[in-house]
């Protein structure tokens, strides 16, 4: 009667063995490949804060020059120098700066875009081919 039984917790156990999927070469390079996209997202995505949150400083900058007397002439830092320069020169450099920090901020997020599409694609992949045994949840 043992026997019968140990059997049957035999059985079990394979059937449960001949579940799980053998990890191929390809799956791992996957897998890896899923993991360095994930890197590269949250990096870009800390970026993106950077220059969102610089724009927002340049944006508040921008509303204070609008108070500022057109004769004055405006402390702009360039590096680590300071220059004085004309109210006109100091908002057209701004308005510069805003755009490019924009552009930036448009290419960095078409970026995270196409890297969420690749980790998308890479886990419908994987969990059509391991199904439960693989969590990619982030």
């Amino acid at each position: 009667m043992a026997s019968i039984m140990q059997r049957r917790m035999l059985s079990k156990e394979d059937e449960q063995a001949g579940d799980e999927v053998q990890v191929r070469r390809e799956d791992q390079d996957k897998i890896n490949k899923f993991s360095r996209l994930h890197q590269r997202e949250l990096a870009m995505e800390e970026v993106l804060k950077s220059k969102n949150k610089e724009k927002e400083e340049l944006d508040d900058l921008s509303t204070e020059l609008e108070l500022a007397d057109e004769d004055d002439k405006i402390q702009y830092k360039i590096g680590d120098a300071f220059f004085h320069i004309s109210l006109e020169q100091a908002q057209e450099m701004l308005e510069s700066a805003t755009t490019r920090i924009e552009e930036e901020t448009s290419q960095l997020e078409d970026k995270i875009s196409l890297v969420r599409e690749e980790m998308q694609q890479l886990k419908v992949e994987l969990y059509a081919r391991f199904g439960k045994q693989i969590n990619l949840e982030i």
